[in-house]
C-alpha cells in the first residue's frame, strides 16, 4: 500500500510549478548568451561597416529615401485624400478677451515710452 504526500491535484500542481520554474531558468540563461552575442556583435559592427564603406554608403542612402518617402507621403498625399472637418457652430470673436490683451499691450507701451525719457545717473564718472 502506497502513502500518498499529496493528492493528485497537489501532486501535478507542484511538479507543474517545478516544470515552469526549470523553463524560466532556462529563458534566463538563453536571454544571457543572446544577450551576450547581440553586444558583441554591437561591438564588431562599426568595423564591419567600415570595411564594407561602399555599400553602408549606399544602404544608409536607400534607408534616406525610404523614409523620406514615408514623410513625404503622410504629409503631402494624406492630408489631400482627408476633407476638413467644418465644425457646426461657427467661430465667435471674444470681445473681452480682445479688450484685455489691446489694455495689456497699451499699458506696456505708455511703459515703454515713460522709461525713454528717464535720466540714469552715467556709472563711468
Amino acid at each position: 500500500m502506497k502513502i500518498r504526500l499529496f493528492a493528485k491535484g497537489e501532486q501535478k500542481m507542484k511538479m507543474s510549478n517545478f516544470y515552469y520554474w526549470v523553463c524560466q531558468m532556462i529563458m534566463i540563461k538563453l536571454k544571457k548568451i543572446q544577450l551576450k552575442k547581440f553586444v558583441t556583435f554591437l561591438k564588431k559592427l562599426p568595423r564591419i561597416l567600415g570595411e564594407r564603406a561602399f555599400l553602408t554608403f549606399w544602404g544608409l542612402v536607400i534607408l534616406a529615401l525610404i523614409f523620406g518617402a514615408i514623410v513625404f507621403y503622410k504629409y503631402n498625399f494624406l492630408t489631400k485624400k482627408s476633407e476638413p472637418q467644418i465644425p457646426e457652430s461657427p467661430l465667435k470673436f471674444k470681445e473681452k478677451a480682445y479688450e484685455d490683451v489691446l489694455k495689456a499691450w497699451q499699458e506696456r507701451e505708455e511703459r515703454f515710452n515713460k522709461a525713454e525719457f528717464k535720466e540714469y545717473p552715467n556709472p563711468f564718472r
